[in-house]
């Protein structure tokens, strides 16, 4: 039920209760802990984070600020943070993430709003799309790529797409059209660089494919042309192709202590996606087919060869140890042929972090 008292006061409220001696509470009927008369009638949750309290977002000058995209791409960089080796997690309805790491804290934004928000400071660390630091034209340094999205680790493509039946084949024919996006600077310069006159790019709202069939072209982003193909529309060119990136703020990169810690996020989010496609064999070689198996690993890969405990001189061992570590596709057909070639004790394991 909504209560009757005045915003100000309801702020109020919430700021005295946001204190972090308070950690959870959950109110019903009334509000308590509270310099006010109750509220009658009203059922609601408080949260108040013991990592990074609320009022400390801003207050804090020594916390790295880290904005997180909300959406799509959410559960894939949670993902990563944790194999990275944080421990992030999301309560349903936050926008406030919890992180293992006194020195860090998170909030979730949009993606498209990231690099506004990284290049004024209101955070110090962003992850989005290229896509949309160019598109907001933000001023901010990049970091690293981080070559991860919710489908695959190819780019995402901004795509000028018509429906199947249109007699559109490429953009100079949408002159004096009118374009459906959201990503609407970025292809005014698309068409003003191939010099071709448009009537109006519009700003989408979202289920952009719809578009297609009431204006003359749409401009979408599709990592595997799925949601094309299921809407029959067919793609004329490629306005933009995009991949994550992490990003920081100018000052705070110029902050010695706080550029070494993005530079170790940094690090190990790499590390991370470096690990997600491989896979470690580890085996036991008899010292004479020892040659025979290094013919079938992968030709650029080097792998580490050790004598067995009861034989520490490598030269004169009998049997040796071989550790590599290959591309998850490779391992099944790897495996078997590996055995035929006097392998054994062979184990394979998987990777949290690869460090290049």
């Amino acid at each position: 039920m909504r209560s009757s008292w005045p915003r100000g006061e309801c702020a109020a409220i919430a700021a005295s209760l946001s204190r972090p001696a308070l950690q959870t509470h959950r109110v019903d009927t009334q509000i308590e802990h509270a310099p006010y008369p109750p509220i009658r009638n009203a059922s609601l949750m408080l949260f108040v984070y013991p990592f990074a309290p609320m009022t400390d977002i801003r207050n804090n000058p020594s916390l790295l600020r880290i904005g997180l995209p909300k959406g799509s791409l959410q559960d894939s960089t949670v993902d990563l943070f944790n194999r990275a080796g944080f421990d992030v997690k999301v309560s349903e309805r936050s926008y406030f993430p919890t992180i293992d790491d006194p020195d860090l804290t998170m909030i979730m934004f949009r993606a498209q709003e990231i690099s506004r928000y990284v290049e004024d400071g209101v955070i110090d660390v962003g992850i989005t799309g290229v896509d949309w630091v160019v598109e907001n034209s933000s001023d901010v340094h990049e970091v690293c790529e981080l070559r991860y999205s919710k489908a695959t680790s190819k780019p995402a493509r901004w795509v000028l797409a018509v429906p199947e039946e249109s007699k559109i084949t490429k953009p100079e024919d949408l002159a004096g059209g009118i374009i459906a996006t959201e990503l609407v600077h970025t292809t005014k310069k698309f068409f003003a660089d191939l010099k071709v006159p448009i009537k109006k790019v519009e700003f989408s709202w979202g289920a952009t494919e719809v578009k297609a069939r009431l204006v003359d072209a749409i401009v979408d982003i599709t990592e595997t042309g799925s949601s094309l193909r299921a809407n029959r529309l067919r793609e004329i060119a490629t306005v933009l192709s995009s991949t994550t990136r992490l990003i920081c703020n100018k000052a705070t990169w110029a902050d010695e202590k706080k550029r070494a810690k993005v530079e170790d996020i940094a690090l190990l989010l790499q590390g991370a996606i470096n690990a997600r496609e491989k896979t470690g064999l580890k085996m036991n070689v008899p010292r004479a087919s020892l040659d025979a198996v290094l013919a079938i690993l992968p030709a650029e890969k080097s792998p580490t060869i050790s004598a067995l405990a009861d034989t520490p001189a490598l030269a004169g061992a009998q049997w040796v140890a071989v550790d590599i570590i290959v591309d998850e596709r490779v391992e099944r057909a790897l495996i078997p042929l590996l055995c035929r070639a006097g392998a054994t004790g062979i184990i394979s394991y998987p990777l949290n972090k690869v460090i290049a």
